[in-house]
This record gives C-alpha cells, structure tokens and sequence, in this order.
C-alpha cells in the first residue's frame, strides 16, 4: 500500500509510536487499578444483626448464670442456609429453651423473628471499614452494590465522551486517516512531526504536498463514506462486521466486570484472587497476540471467547463443598475474557477502512463501557437463583464467540483504506471460494 511505504521513510516503529503506546497504557494502568479497588472497597465481610444479650452490656448482666458468647449467641440469633448465624434476621425475644439439649430445629423455626432493626454488628477482622458498614448495603439493601459499581462505570462512559476531546492536545491524530478524508495539510505535519521525533528529519522535509499526492493517488481518487454511524450499519459488506464486533466489545465489558468487581463471590480470600488474575492475565495477553500470528484473527477470538463462556457455565455445575475448582474455573474464565479484549482490539482494528475505522472502534468501545454497566446488575438476579447470574455471564461471551466465526479473516491482509478495498476483499474471497470449489453443470438430454 502507498501509506505503508511513506510510514517506512518516516519511521513504522520508532521513538514516536513507543511514545504513543506509553501516552495511552500510563492512564489505562490507573483507570484499571482504580476500577479493581472495589473489589476491596465495597467488599462485604461477616455480619449479624445487633442484639442486646451480645452487644449492650447492661442487657448482658440481667441474664442468670454464667453463660458464653455461643449460647447468647444460639438464643439471639436464629441459624442461617449454611447453619451460621443468620446475618439478615434476630429472635424478637431470647429464646432461652433452644439451650435444652433436646431442642430441635422446629423450636427454631417456630420462633418468632425480626429483621435487623438495631443495625448489623460486622466482622472487622480484616476490613475495618468498607462502603457497605459504612452505609450498611447488606440484606434489604445488598442491591445498592452493584447499583453503586455501574453509576461509578456510568461516569467512566460519561468521562471518556466528554474528555475525549481533550485527548486531540497531545495525542497525534492518524496520520492514514487525516489524509484518506482529504485533510492534506494536516496529515503531512502529523508525517513530518513522526520523522523528527524517529529522528528522520531528512525524510521527513522531503515529503511535500505534491509527493503525497502522487504516492496516494489510488488513495484519494476513490470516495470515502462519510465516517457516521450509518455508513457502518448500510455499507454492503459493513453492516454484519459492525454487529458482530461490537457485539464482541460488548461481551468483553460485560462479562469481564460482571465478574472482576464481585471476585468475593468467586472465593473467600480476595487477595490471593487477584494476585492470580493479574498472574495470569499476562501470559494469557502475550500467548494470544502468538495465536493471532499463527492462528488467524477469526479462530482466537473465537475460541477466547467461548473458552470463557464455557468456563462460567461449568461453574453453575460445580457444588460450593469443593472450594478450589470454582475459583480455578473463575480465573481461566476471566483470562478468556482478557484474552478476547486483546483479539478485539485488535481484529476489530482490522475490519473497517480508514475513514470509518476510529468510527467503529468508538461503536465497540461505547458497547464494552455499556455492557461494563450492565454486568454488575445482572448480580441481582441472585434472588431469583444462585445459578442465574453465571449463566447470563456464561452465555454472552458463548453467543458472541459462536457468531465471531462469521467474521472474514483479515491475517496477512493489508489495512482497508477505503470501502472497495473492502468489497475487493469480498470478492477475492468469493472468487477463491469459486476455485477452490468447481461447479459441474448438467446438461438434460
């Protein structure tokens, strides 16, 4: 292509593009670590409703004999599913008769409960204070969770539509795209600007107006669609790329904070939890950008992501009782989803011409942030079933693998500029369909 050796006098990987990769990794890395904190911040430790025998020492001297902080403990609060101390109600009144040694579940369950009206005594062994003992979002409240995750990923969204222009200061625009939209003054600067900083000056002042004229005379000769949301959706050979990749993007949000923002519904010891994901998450980066070489774009997508949904359905399938294979099956799903954002940002690059390129990659990236919203409420179907959650994690990211083999493949192809690149690369591959495959005609005599 003629960008291609124009890119080359001026430098294609040189002090400027490492500068431009550390310009966007350095706010990532802090938008990431801030993200991940809820996981700390908003966990939710052990708590019980406050009861007067355990908690008011007054309460405690009225009771008779000497008794310990287990059998107040039996009297005050009634067992919970697991047989620990319920932590959502308390017997309105002691219930000293469950001391007999021959009481039985059904005096429990007789026995006449409240919810905790006094507030929640909390665990604070570990956390001393989080946001849920601070504004007590457990039991009838446990909703505000996940409701307060999303409005804080809502303001990610709002941040990132609202401050993106503020990027154009000291982020260079593309280069390609300033010259394939007919912006020949401004994408020669952006040229020259990359030659000096790769230290190319020379290349760099010989670049003219007139030279990019000749060496992108294909380029700019053929009509570029105007970079609006509906020539993605129209365009022939457009509509169902543009589908299916945000529909990729979105899985990725979804799935990914659906499940890294409540890692303590994974396992008990977060800590470790997220030692292990940041362990794994970048081999599995590195390993996938090898398979996208060797592989092809098409297969890794496809098989990240529906390496990822069947790990978050077998979990549905695996019993609390065995402790190491959920969080286990966790991890390797949540390092699918990472291995699926690496595919998509790169593949979905890949798909569209230059002039709609940054368009569609805008598309998928508002879709990741929606589904990111949309991931910690789906927590809240936990009412209705404790299973029902994993599944709708689990069966997005399968859907979308599934529906990602429809894509073309764009391995060892050169960048689209324009949408007849696109339509010739439909055509090449429908004419090689054709050869690869003869038709025989029949004649009837």
């Amino acid at each position: 292509m003629a960008f291609s050796e124009l890119l080359e006098q001026v430098g294609s990987l040189g002090r400027f593009q490492v500068l431009q990769m550390v310009a966007l990794v350095v706010p990532i890395m802090w938008l990431t670590t801030q993200t991940m904190l809820e996981n700390f911040s908003a966990i939710v430790p052990s708590h019980r409703c406050w009861a007067p025998l355990l908690d008011n020492s007054t309460a405690q001297a009225s009771v008779p004999g000497a008794l310990d902080s287990e059998a107040l403990l039996a009297v005050s609060i009634p067992p919970g599913p697991n047989q620990e101390p319920h932590q959502c109600l308390r017997f309105r009144q002691p219930q000293w008769q469950l001391l007999d040694p021959n009481a039985t579940a059904t005096n429990r369950s007789e026995a006449a409960t409240e919810p905790c009206v006094d507030g929640w005594v909390y665990d604070r062994s570990t956390f001393t204070s989080t946001i849920v003992t601070q504004w007590d979002m457990v039991c009838d409240s446990q909703a505000l969770k996940p409701m307060a995750q999303s409005i804080f990923l809502v303001g990610v969204l709002v941040g990132a539509a609202v401050c993106g222009h503020a990027s154009d200061r000291w982020l260079a625009e593309s280069a390609r795209w300033l010259l394939v939209t007919g912006r020949l003054g401004r994408g020669l600067r952006e040229l020259q600007r990359v030659a000096a900083v790769n230290g190319k000056r020379a290349a760099g002042h010989a670049l003219t107006a007139e030279v990019l004229l000749s060496t992108m005379q294909e380029e700019l000769s053929v009509g570029q669609a105007s970079a609006s949301l509906g020539a993605l959706l129209c365009t022939p050979g457009l509509g169902l790329r543009t589908c299916i990749s945000t529909l990729c993007w979105f899985a990725f949000g979804f799935t990914f904070y659906g499940l890294a923002l409540d890692l303590q519904a994974i396992g008990s010891n977060v800590f470790l939890l997220q030692v292990l994901i940041g362990v794994v998450d970048i081999p599995t980066k590195t390993g996938t950008l090898l398979l996208l070489n060797h592989l092809g774009r098409r297969p890794t997508q496809a098989a990240s992501l529906v390496l990822a949904g069947l790990c978050i359905l077998a979990n549905t399938l695996v019993p609390y009782e065995m402790g190491a294979l959920r969080p286990a099956l966790a991890i390797l799903g949540l390092g699918g989803v990472g291995a699926a954002f690496t595919c998509t940002s790169t593949y979905a690059g890949e798909l569209f011409p230059t002039a709609l390129r940054m368009t569609a990659q805008g598309l998928g990236q508002m879709a990741a942030r929606g589904g990111a919203i949309l991931g910690p409420l789906v927590r809240l179907l936990g009412i209705y079933g404790a299973s029902l959650p994993l599944l709708v994690y689990g069966a997005v990211p399968l859907l979308s693998g599934l529906a990602a083999l429809l894509l073309p493949e764009t391995k060892s192809l050169p960048l689209p500029d324009t949408i007849q690149d696109v339509r010739s690369q439909a055509v090449k591959k429908a004419t090689h369909s054709t050869q690869g495959h003869p038709v025989l005609k029949s004649t009837w005599f």
